[in-house]
């Protein structure tokens, strides 16, 4: 896995690579693979995030969030990335290291998304690993924290054959899909041992 520091622009910012696959930021010229995949995903991941705003699949939304994750990153607050699968240059989910602390805590909090025809493929467990070596050794974080829906099995099962260690219950802990909803939470820490990815 070759870990590169980000530019101060997303323009110019170098790739998180990882087995098979690889994450940047986004850029413009990513809208139409973007908005299609969301769209096709929208079922699928309705269950597990926030409600989309109206105009969320738009080209001018979709600037928008471009302009605020790079003030995130340039402000060492969030570090959004997009997924892409390393042959074809697909993109096929989203994944953000967000919420950055400093200070005594150098912590961050783990987010990602899969589009549905990719599901299930082992890719986000690639990304997970990538993001994680990110974290730790060209961010200087000590901690990544995550949380997900008690009954998200996938998710259960991606962050704890990562390595993530379960360390709580939050209650009415983020508002997902309309409803505030209970939480599992997990973390790793820089000192923890990163599961190997097991052959399939």
């Amino acid at each position: 896995m070759a870990l590169f520091r980000l530019g101060s622009s997303t323009d110019n910012a170098n790739f998180v690579r990882g087995e098979g696959i690889y994450l940047r930021p986004g850029e413009m010229r990513d809208y139409e693979s973007w908005s299609v995949l969301r769209e096709r995903s929208r079922d699928f991941l309705a269950p597990w995030e926030p409600t989309w705003p109206a105009d969320d699949l738009t080209r001018a939304s979709f600037r928008r969030r471009l302009r605020r994750h790079s003030e995130e990153i340039d402000r060492d607050e969030a570090y959004p990335f997009f997924l892409f699968r390393q042959a074809d240059d697909a993109l096929i989910g989203g994944l953000t290291l967000g919420q950055v602390r400093r200070g005594v805590a150098q912590a961050a909090t783990l987010g990602y998304w899969m589009g549905e025809p990719h599901a299930g493929k082992g890719y986000m467990s690639r990304a997970v690993r990538a993001a994680i070596g990110f974290a730790f050794a060209t961010l200087r974080l000590h901690r990544v924290e995550a949380a997900c829906l008690p009954h998200n099995s996938a998710s259960v099962q991606l962050l704890e054959g990562v390595g993530f260690v379960k360390e709580g219950y939050a209650r009415a802990y983020l508002r997902i899909n309309g409803l505030w909803q209970d939480h599992l939470l997990f973390a790793l820490v820089e000192t923890d041992q990163i599961t190997p990815r097991r052959s399939r």
